[in-house]
């Protein structure tokens, strides 16, 4: 499961041509696997987020983007971060996982979570309906694909979804470990303790201990061992040699989107020291693990790497 994990959620790089862009993604994923990350995520939209950008900007299919990256990778595990679920039917999703597992060598990692994005789904034609519907089909659709994905056949007669005895042949090479994003309290992390494996936090740090307690308090009504679930939260980060030039690209980036103004607070950007001391305060909070995105400038050579080996004595163990 994710200890260090590194997210790929932009594909807009100055001077990058969309001929030229898969190979700019795939630096950043050779960089990743060879410098001390675990897991390697792609975010599961197909518009940008308002935080990131402007919705026509530049967006790659999850899943696709993923069993290509495996062709250049060799021991990260390949994940979503996460899969709305709204946009797959169940029985879709695990033969598409499934298929990443078998391309990667084993290395499928199932990334998911409600759907959110509302924009999106009204401008693509993806249902989006109410917060309740959302959370009733995430469950639902989780019945069905953990147990095809442990090489079952599962028959649900749900209100969203109907399976009979699905089958999915071949199975995947290993157990795919699951992964639930998001810090809900009371839906969220509930699925967590019934379902999944690892806890995907996106919360203010200071949140983080009233997170623990609330999946600890659903574990333990539901008998489930509160140590088996590993819990990581998310993050940004930019860092460079020196400050002085970690700034430099970080201000280089909201230049040419400011739609990135609002994450200024909340990206850690510095040097290797400071980033380290950093993402140790994150590390006493009591995580296992952090994923994390380089928007500003992931796409810069060696960036990527020298985020991993100035991480991995944290995280990695």
């Amino acid at each position: 499961m994710t200890r260090l994990g590194y997210q790929i959620p932009n594909f807009t790089y100055p001077g990058v041509a969309p001929a030229d862009l898969f190979s700019k993604v795939r630096q950043q994923a050779v960089e990743a696997d060879t410098s001390g990350f675990d897991t390697v995520l792609v975010m599961d939209h197909f518009y940008q987020l308002a935080s990131m950008g402007q919705p026509s900007a530049n967006m790659i299919e999850c899943y696709t983007l993923l069993s290509a990256l495996a062709q250049h990778t060799s021991t990260a595990r390949l994940s979503s971060l996460v899969t709305g679920n709204t946009y797959r039917n169940p029985t879709l999703l695990a033969k598409t996982v499934t298929a990443l597992d078998l391309v990667s060598g084993g290395r499928a990692q199932l990334g998911i979570g409600a759907g959110w994005f509302e924009f999106e789904h009204d401008s693509l034609g993806f249902e989006f309906g109410t917060f309740t519907d959302r959370f009733e089909k995430l469950e639902e659709s989780l019945q069905i694909v953990l147990p095809m994905l442990r090489g079952e056949s599962p028959t649900l007669e749900g209100k969203w979804y109907q399976v009979r005895e699905a089958m999915n042949n071949p199975a995947p090479l290993g157990r795919v470990p699951v992964m639930i994003g998001g810090g809900g309290e009371r839906k969220t992390l509930r699925m967590v303790a019934q379902y999944a494996d690892e806890s995907n936090l996106i919360c203010a740090a200071a949140d983080i201990p009233r997170k623990f307690d609330a999946l600890a308090e659903h574990c333990e009504k539901l008998g489930r061992d509160r140590s088996e679930i590993i819990v990581s939260y998310q993050t940004s980060a930019c860092i460079a040699e020196t400050r002085e030039q970690a700034e430099a690209e970080f201000e280089a980036y909201l230049a040419r989107t400011p739609e990135a103004e609002t994450r200024r607070g909340t990206v850690i950007v510095g040097g290797p020291d400071e980033v380290a001391a950093r993402f140790a305060e994150l590390a006493e909070t009591g995580i296992d693990g952090v994923t994390v995105n380089m928007t500003a400038n992931g796409h810069i050579e060696g960036r990527v790497a020298l985020l991993g080996q100035t991480l991995a004595p944290i995280f990695v163990r």
